[in-house]
């Protein structure tokens, strides 16, 4: 409504009630997503009454699908052993620190969309085979070690492992459970259309069928959708027309539309919600590795005109006790 509010007070207004913040080891080229970027956000979470979920990358950059580079610091480890026993010390060290400030996360990712392996050395093709006898080592060290931090701060932490595109969790949980990966509270999935070949009136039976085949839980931990295809920067936007999903236009009502509707789809399933990627990635005069502006500024829950919020935060305060009562009334 024209008036300066802090973003954090602005979504849980509209009814958000958690924040998924992603760390990095040790990155060399931003002040953010770093211990003390991730300490304060997650204050700033406190304040306004929201869950965090903590995302570990174990990478000192973006990891993603077949992009799970080692942290520089850690290239010295020679074994699996050694490479498990940081990834295990990094990952209590850093909850316990949190939880010195009255900070400790309810849920933590080991690890951001994992389809290849972790902690490799170089960039790979998202079907590269994975070596799962290594694997697994890597996975359950980080899953020991936030149960550990759990038991030794008395707080619950809810473990998740997170996967991109709904096509590819299943094969994948198939082969993390049969060796041996199995200490987990939520699957967690990204589902962009750009990316996923799943047909979007599909997803609500995927998560149904994720939660019956494994006994876990199940959440969208990452989705977007474009709310217009103009510009306000000269930063390449990176969700275009191929985004798009037939019937949802790349308007403000379009993406309001498609949101509720996936956010629907997931509950009916079973699913535990969404959580939007990035909501708030406003154009502005800050710079990334690729340009001044805004990469998402036609995906945020923000528009052109003085920067408020549009209709596609709508999702968030919609009320979905229907959706919940389906999924509770097909158990």
């Amino acid at each position: 409504e024209g008036k300066i509010a802090d973003p954090y007070a602005i979504f849980a207004g509209k009814g958000a009630n958690l924040v998924r913040l992603r760390l990095w080891h040790d990155p060399d080229w931003t002040e953010y997503s770093t211990l003390t970027d991730v300490t304060r956000s997650i204050r700033r979470a406190r304040q306004q009454g929201m869950a965090v979920l903590l995302d570990f990358h174990y990478s000192d950059d973006w990891a993603d699908p077949g992009n799970q580079i080692i942290p520089a610091a850690w290239r010295s480890a020679k074994t699996t052993e050694a490479l498990a026993q940081r990834l295990y010390d990094y990952t209590y060290e850093t909850l316990m620190t949190l939880d010195e400030q009255g900070l400790m996360p309810e849920y933590v990712q080991v690890g951001n969309e994992t389809n290849t392996e972790l902690l490799l050395t170089e960039e790979v093709g998202e079907d590269t085979p994975i070596n799962w006898e290594r694997n697994v080592v890597l996975l359950n060290a980080g899953i020991s070690a936030v149960r550990q931090a759990s038991d030794d701060s008395g707080k619950t932490i809810r473990v998740m492992l997170h996967v991109a595109q709904p096509e590819n969790v299943g094969p994948w949980v198939d082969a993390a459970a049969d060796a041996g990966v199995l200490d987990i509270d939520i699957i967690g999935l990204s589902y962009y259309a750009k990316w996923s070949k799943m047909p979007f009136n599909l997803l609500e039976e995927a998560i149904r069928r994720l939660r019956y085949r494994y006994g876990k839980d199940v959440a969208v931990v990452e989705t977007a959708y474009p709310w217009t295809l103009k510009y306000k920067d000269q930063a390449h936007n990176l969700l275009g027309a191929d985004s798009l999903i037939d019937g949802y236009p790349a308007t403000q009502n379009g993406q309001r539309r498609m949101l509720i509707d996936l956010m629907g789809a997931v509950l009916r399933g079973g699913g535990l919600g969404v959580v939007y990627w990035e909501p708030a990635w406003v154009s502005s005069r800050c710079r990334t590795r690729w340009g001044q502006g805004s990469h998402w500024e036609n995906a945020t829950l923000f528009d052109y005109r003085g920067v408020n919020l549009h209709k596609g935060a709508d999702f968030l305060s919609r009320d979905y006790s229907t959706e919940v009562q389906f999924a509770l009334d097909n158990e």
